[in-house]
């Protein structure tokens, strides 16, 4: 058994076919978390995770390169909406995914800030963890992560993963004092820095969960396809790999991490 902690198979380009690739997931006993980036595909979201009695799940928010002052379809986070959706199937597990992101726009940060901390409240009033996105300049002079560690401590926020994590270890491990866990992509199987295999070596594997995000970020050997979540198995595999285990036990742990932190 696998889980992928962060699918997007409620995106567009799972429209044609979506149905049968989670019928697929649970031929082969794949769970997916479905996340959302704004209104309606967080409904979305929702909207397949109930065709499943069990396996597929949802998780709710707007994603902060969508946040107002951004040139990505922007949104204005209105909470209630974002909680009637929470209220409204037991199958949302997270609140996410939300964050900080300096890669696409860093000119409306407060408004950024704001909304974060919105989500943040959110997860608190039902109980919820954060998924969180973060993504430093173009440029590296403004790191995501610092501020998001900054604010997840200033609102004594411990319970989420951090997503697709791309940092140091030195973040990392702040981000695990805070009670969070850190979540690797596919970009592990072709990091040529060798960076995250680094971070991976030195985590302890109590701390780690495996995504695809799909469709994007696809692994090798299926670089510069559509990604989707059967290719979870890859990012399992190379932190196997990397951190000189036998795979079944990459397997079982990230399993048990992923469902005590989203309770499913």
């Amino acid at each position: 058994m696998l889980i992928d902690s962060h699918a997007h198979v409620n995106f567009t380009e799972f429209n044609e076919d979506g149905p049968d690739v989670l019928a697929d997931c649970q031929k082969n006993n794949i769970w997916v978390i479905n996340v959302g980036s704004q209104y309606q595909t967080s409904k979305k979201a929702i909207e397949i995770s109930e065709q499943f009695e069990v396996g597929v799940y949802a998780a709710v928010a707007l994603h902060p390169i969508h946040v107002l002052g951004s040139e990505f379809h922007p949104e204005e986070f209105i909470a209630a909406d974002y909680a009637e959706l929470v209220k409204s199937s037991k199958k949302v597990v997270a609140i996410g995914e939300t964050g900080i992101d300096f890669f696409h726009t860093d000119s409306n940060f407060n408004r950024q800030k704001e909304v974060f901390i919105n989500h943040i409240n959110l997860a608190k009033e039902f109980a919820l963890p954060l998924i969180v996105h973060g993504r430093d300049s173009r440029d590296g002079t403004k790191s995501a992560y610092q501020e998001i560690l900054k604010i997840l401590a200033k609102q004594n926020f411990k319970n989420g993963v951090i997503h697709c994590f791309g940092g140091l270890i030195t973040e990392a491990e702040d981000f695990l004092d805070l009670g969070f866990y850190v979540g690797f992509t596919g970009i592990i199987t072709f990091d040529k820095t060798d960076k995250l295999a680094e971070v991976i070596k030195r985590l302890p594997l109590e701390a780690i969960l495996v995504e695809t995000d799909s469709p994007y970020l696809a692994p090798v050997p299926n670089r510069g396809r559509r990604n989707q979540p059967q290719y979870v198995k890859y990012v399992a595999a190379k932190i196997a790999e990397i951190k000189q285990l036998p795979y079944n036990m990459v397997e079982t742990k990230t399993v048990e991490n992923t469902k005590k932190l989203f309770k499913i």
